[in-house]
């Protein structure tokens, strides 16, 4: 049995820990705002230009020499999977979320007796998959020193992308994230970026709007696709963030509960192991006063 100093101590440290978790709940709590208003924003402009693409698209008369990024290289044989998560822990199953996606996928590529590549955005990402997938990844990057989610970063990205992808290094690209839907909730997505599928962007047939283009639609796209690549990407890094701070958050709001919890049994404790000695000692005192 622990002695009540032991037992004093572990209530100390016990408390300490608490008044960090509950700091660091505070912290997320002010950063989940801002990072939710941000995804909020950025998810009508990622589905417009997406919209816009599919519209452009459907207006091309050669598909055969439509820009690759749009009509893809006509194999399905390499995939580059895009797996993003946090540079930081502490955010309860964020990350794990995200890989266990991404692996159900790794497996139905590797399954199908296709190549599979990685590029791992996030340090937590690489360091779950290094172990099974250490082969398979080709490039790490890492956004620690960026304070706030930035286009630049994802351009970064976008870029490293689009390079390998004129290179003739894969032929689908898919990205995986958690879209951020409430505080307590984040569902891990899978998302096709090169080439677009007709799926991903949604037609608008509310309006019926027919648009004109000017210059013709292979010029316009030519600009557009590398662009909606980052822009994609960027979408993604916005609803990482949003999911990570609201997961962070719930975290630590649970271990701020946990800790008070083994404070209060931790008290009843020391204060059953005082109240022991005291009984103690009053036996020892009072067997002692009668054999007197």
């Amino acid at each position: 049995m622990a002695s009540l100093d032991d037992l004093k101590k572990r209530i100390s440290s016990v408390k300490s820990t608490q008044k960090i978790t509950k700091a660091m709940k505070m912290v997320a709590a002010a950063k989940l705002r801002r990072a939710q208003e941000s995804a909020e924003k950025g998810r009508p402009y990622s589905e417009k230009m997406n919209n816009i693409i599919l519209n452009l698209s459907n207006g091309i008369s050669d598909i055969e020499n439509a820009p690759k990024l749009l009509s893809g290289t006509g194999e399905d044989k390499v995939h580059l999977c895009v797996v993003m998560t946090s540079d930081r822990g502490l955010c309860g199953g964020f990350n794990t979320n995200i890989i266990k996606k991404a692996k159900i996928f790794f497996q139905k590529i590797l399954d199908e007796g296709k190549t599979l590549k990685i590029i791992t955005v996030g340090s937590k990402g690489y360091d779950q998959l290094k172990r099974v997938y250490g082969d398979n990844i080709i490039e790490r990057i890492s956004f620690k020193d960026s304070k706030n989610v930035n286009y630049f970063d994802a351009d970064k990205v976008g870029k490293i992308v689009i390079e390998k992808f004129e290179k003739k290094e894969f032929d689908v690209c898919t990205i995986f994230y958690n879209q951020f839907k409430n505080v307590i909730t984040q569902i891990p997505q899978e998302q096709q970026i090169i080439p677009l599928k007709a799926s991903e962007a949604k037609k608008d047939t509310e309006t019926g709007d027919i648009y004109e283009f000017e210059p013709e639609e292979d010029e316009i796209l030519s600009n557009l696709l590398p662009k909606n690549i980052s822009t994609q990407i960027f979408k993604a890094m916005l609803e990482n963030s949003a999911s990570e701070q609201g997961s962070r958050m719930t975290a630590m709001d649970n271990a701020t509960r946990n800790a008070g919890e083994m404070v209060d049994k931790l008290t009843i404790q020391y204060n059953r192991s005082r109240q022991a000695a005291i009984t103690k000692e009053l036996i020892e005192i009072i067997s002692g006063a009668e054999s007197l």
